[in-house]
């Protein structure tokens, strides 16, 4: 029989109102705003009822996973089955996640709901739009931008060297063709004519600052420190200085209200925000978590890419703002993901698998799970106990299955076996129980560097302790821009490495666990708005473009108005 398609699954989905699902979690319906029968906003006042209701605080898991292969490790899906899985087990789980981008919905990635009976639901909603926190990015992003060229056209009061200006504009589609324009072309009335580019939605500093926020306060005090360019003398210029931080706040005061959804098995999910995994944090809200440590038994959220990259974020950025302490670690993985880091089998992202990979070797799965370890190894650096989920598919075989245990094992993490896609919340009952016992081990959670270290300081602890880099190696344009963040007070932020996804290292050939490399930083820029500097290593792109047969291709409308193709 074929497994229907996740849509096929979702749009089956016997949902409850979203009301009923606030709720079985004690909100009010004071703080409830309904879009529809299935999603709601949640006031921002509900966190500070919920915190005085005198519940116990949540215990705190973050799911990540061992570095991505272009098959995808399924964190996702584990996250919303594990979650699905406490109710069985009788605890109360609760949910949080980023809300997807459009633009990898519509190319080559898809959406991120989930996937066979561990989904978020409705589907379609979560990654169409839902209710507009991404258009509102979008929209106070490029009013920034608008206010900065009008302030160049006005006389630029503030003397900004344009060539310093690093405010771009953003826009919610993968589209190569904005990567680099010139505006201000045709006549004197038109505006600065100077060199600019667009970045898709996800990566706007904007996006991060919605993520970061603790409060409407916070948010707006935050778009008002936003960097737009530097002056004559090198003097950072600010979204404040420039008039435009009052109406971005005005544009996103909606969107900083958390979005309550539901899984297929009913269990409640907080979605909210959607950072970049490679220039930001890669995490959902910080005020998402604020309100679901005092709602449930178990707050389980996902972090971007591998341990490297999205839990250390979490560990370091996340938690330094929400003041929240994880309890667990979830380390996501594959029979086929520890083959491919094992360097045996080429993978390209959409070509047939290689044969080698589907046939029974677990000598390929311990060749490859090095990188197992060392991700095991970067969440224990952080005090947090590793519970490690083996994402099962129906071509594994036991043997293989048992040499991952016996690297997990080794490295004294807790491990299950998980059948979340196939079986739903029933698959991931083991995972539930590994997770309720490492959460009762007290942890020594520490951030990996204090706040008075410098930038050169903290990137070098990153990379050693965490990438297993022996060196880090600065072009001289990024040694004059640390400088000057030093110079203009930026000291103090933590960093957030942005680097290849593929490997733990900064370059994407090196498979495994890679040691004694250099880490080259090639560039590096501020968002001081989000509360961090981003040091880049490598070529990252921040507008992703559409492939030879993307997504979008595929998906439309049947003659009963139902989305289809989407996956």
């Amino acid at each position: 029989m074929t497994f229907p398609s996740d849509l096929e699954i979702a749009q089956a989905a016997r949902m409850l109102p979203i009301t009923e699902i606030a709720g079985g979690l004690g909100l009010s319906a004071d703080h409830v705003e309904t879009h529809g029968r299935h999603v709601a906003k949640i006031e921002l006042e509900a966190i500070a009822d919920a915190a005085a209701a005198g519940r116990q605080r949540a215990k705190y898991v973050v799911v990540t996973a061992v570095t991505p292969t272009p098959l995808g490790e399924g964190k996702t899906t584990t996250s919303v089955g594990l979650a699905q899985a406490m109710a069985r087990i009788g605890r109360k789980g609760l949910l949080a996640l980023r809300q997807p981008s459009m633009g990898p919905t519509f190319g080559i990635k898809g959406g991120a709901a989930g996937g066979g009976h561990s989904q978020v639901v409705p589907m379609e909603l979560l990654n169409l739009h839902l209710t507009g926190d991404f258009h509102a990015v979008t929209a106070a992003h490029n009013m920034c931008a608008a206010i900065l060229d009008n302030h160049l056209h006005q006389g630029n009061a503030c003397g900004i060297n344009p060539k310093t200006i690093t405010w771009r504009r953003v826009l919610d589609v993968n589209d190569r063709s904005l990567r680099n324009v010139v505006i201000g072309l045709g006549g004197k009335d038109d505006g600065v004519v100077r060199e600019s580019g667009f970045d898709i939605t996800a990566a706007s500093e904007v996006m991060a600052i919605l993520a970061l926020s603790v409060s409407l306060a916070d948010m707006r005090a935050r778009l008002g420190r936003i960097v737009v360019g530097y002056d004559r003398d090198d003097v950072a210029v600010t979204a404040e200085q420039i008039g435009a931080a009052g109406a971005m706040a005005v544009i996103l005061r909606d969107a900083l209200r958390p979005n309550l959804m539901q899984t297929l098995e009913n269990t409640p999910v907080l979605v909210h925000a959607g950072p970049f995994g490679n220039i930001a944090t890669g995490n959902s809200s910080v005020v998402a978590d604020l309100l679901g440590i005092n709602l449930a038994e178990y707050l389980i959220t996902e972090a971007g890419f591998g341990a490297d990259m999205g839990a250390e974020r979490f560990f370091n950025i996340k938690c330094r703002v929400s003041g929240l302490r994880p309890d667990a670690a979830v380390l996501v993985t594959t029979v086929r993901a520890m083959k491919a880091h094992s360097g045996r089998h080429r993978i390209v992202a959409g070509r047939p698998l290689p044969p080698g990979l589907l046939e029974e070797n677990p000598d390929d799965v311990r060749a490859g799970a090095a990188n197992l370890a060392k991700q095991i190894e970067n969440v224990r650096i952080h005090g947090v106990s590793p519970v490690v989920a083996i994402n099962a598919f129906p071509g594994d075989h036991p043997s293989e299955h048992r040499a991952i245990m016996e690297v997990a094992e080794s490295m004294g993490a807790r491990v299950a076996v998980c059948t979340h896609f196939a079986d739903g919340g029933a698959g991931a009952e083991d995972l539930a129980h590994a997770v309720v016992r490492a959460c009762e081990e007290p942890t020594d959670f520490a951030f990996l560097y204090p706040d008075e270290a410098s930038l050169a300081e903290k990137i070098e602890t990153v990379a050693t302790r965490v990438y297993g880099a022996a060196r880090v190696e600065y072009s001289n344009e990024a040694r004059a821009q640390l400088a000057r963040y030093e110079r203009n007070g930026f000291g103090r932020l933590p960093v957030c490495i942005a680097k290849t996804h593929l490997s733990i290292s900064g370059d994407p050939s090196l498979k495994g666990a890679p040691t004694g490399h250099t880490l080259t930083v090639r560039e590096v820029r501020a968002s001081v708005g989000a509360g961090f500097v981003y040091p880049i290593c490598g070529d990252m792109r921040t507008m992703p473009g559409l492939g030879a047969d993307p997504a979008a291709l595929s998906i439309d409308l049947d003659a009963d108005g139902r989305v289809t193709g989407l996956f």
